[in-house]
């Protein structure tokens, strides 16, 4: 079969949620993938921030076969290993206390909710508390995740959400507060938005809410899905600025392309919320997806990607500065790290689907903004393929 009759095949038997570029993508080796025509793409999307270590690396993929060897699934009835190992890495490098694996972000954002409602229950025997969230959030599409994500047009032909959710605006402490009532247990943001066209909290903004949760006992959730696992220049994005927060979700990344999240919790609250049968998973942690996490964790040690996070964000960020500079239709660079966002006066898509045709791939994270998430293996001669590319592009665009 031909490219084009899969695509037809697909559009026939898959259910027609996502509009998907038309290409069946085959393989990938570094930070290219291969279409089944072997087309070469560079990847600037790594699977949307997920495949951090680039495609066909072998000690990942040996790792992974030794465990499927091994014992792939047993359930959480039993102890396992890899699961056990991972959760040990993973504290390490994040600093929280307790570990509960998953099999999304969406599902790890559901446990996050989960635990600050227990917290909050065990504290006054009431069940109407508020969790405050912000405007222009994406956290997953599952109910719980869809009720704290601050985009109505995910959320309204699904309603009623799970309720009690208030929506403040990020990096706007005053909005926050007047929010806060005597009901609320938890402020939960991504600490860079992703979705919501690549904005950063600000260290002011963080160390304000941080402190007002303090102040009033209310637990500060921090979702490091996509912004989380190195690509900001730290393990999280969060630890810049040194604001801890009670619980954090992480994901994507976490894996390499195996399904695998996790939320943590400080010990306080691991504590004080969830305990035995309030909250399982029957795949979540198994000695698979555990596998995955202990040798990525391993691998972004051992080819210390911090260190090259920094480096080429660094470079990344002077390359689309220049873009800003050069063209009209562009008007702002934002993000950090690995994680940046073109702004633009013209739709995102125009400029994907031109760069696909030329071998980039792009995606937008809102309908006029370009994101850039790639490999964090990536190097500056790679930046520069893809500048040379977008540039074409954008000629294309603004010669009309």
């Amino acid at each position: 079969m031909n490219m084009q009759e899969y695509i037809e095949d697909a559009e026939k038997a898959l259910l027609h949620t996502y509009n998907r570029y038309q290409i069946v993508l085959d393989k990938g080796e570094g930070v290219y993938l291969y279409d089944l025509d072997g087309k070469k793409y560079l990847d600037f999307c790594a699977g949307i921030a997920v495949f951090a270590l680039g495609y066909h690396n072998e000690k990942y993929n040996d790792a992974l076969k030794v465990q499927i060897d091994k014992v792939i699934h047993t359930s959480n009835y039993y102890y396992n290993v890899p699961a056990i190992e991972a959760a040990k890495k993973l504290k390490k490098v994040s600093g929280m206390d307790r570990v509960f694996f998953t099999n999304s972000g969406a599902e790890a954002v559901e446990g996050a909710i989960k635990a600050a409602r227990k917290y909050a229950y065990l504290k006054d025997g009431s069940t109407d508390h508020e969790i405050i969230a912000m405007e222009h959030s994406f956290h997953g599409r599952t109910m719980g995740a869809l009720s704290v994500t601050g985009n109505p047009k995910y959320r309204e032909a699904f309603e009623p959400m799970i309720g009690n959710i208030r929506f403040a605006k990020l990096n706007d402490f005053e909005s926050v507060l007047s929010n806060v009532t005597d009901k609320t247990c938890a402020v939960l943001f991504e600490t860079v938005q992703g979705e919501g066209g690549i904005y950063p909290a600000d260290e002011s903004f963080l160390k304000k809410v941080k402190a007002l949760c303090e102040e009033r006992d209310i637990l500060l959730i921090l979702d490091e899905i996509q912004c989380g696992m190195g690509r900001t220049g730290c393990m999280f994005a969060w630890q810049k600025y040194s604001v801890k927060p009670d619980i954090m979700v992480t994901a994507k990344a976490l894996g390499c392309g195996v399904p695998v999240g996790a939320f943590l919790l400080t010990e306080h609250v691991a504590q004080n919320s969830l305990t035995s049968g309030d909250h399982g998973t029957t795949y979540g942690g198994n000695p698979l997806a555990a596998a995955a996490i202990n040798i990525v964790l391993d691998l972004f040690e051992e080819n210390h990607i911090i260190d090259n996070v920094k480096e080429v964000g660094s470079y990344l960020e002077e390359t689309l500065d220049r873009l800003v500079s050069d063209y009209t239709c562009v008007k702002e660079r934002r993000g950090s790290g690995l994680m940046q966002g073109l702004a633009l006066t013209v739709p995102a898509g125009d400029v994907i689907h031109k760069a696909l045709e030329k071998g980039l791939i792009i995606v937008n994270a809102g309908a006029n903004v370009l994101r850039f998430v790639p490999p964090l293996v990536i190097r500056k001669e790679n930046v520069d393929d893809m500048a040379a590319i977008l540039r074409a592009c954008l000629d294309e665009i603004e010669m009309g």
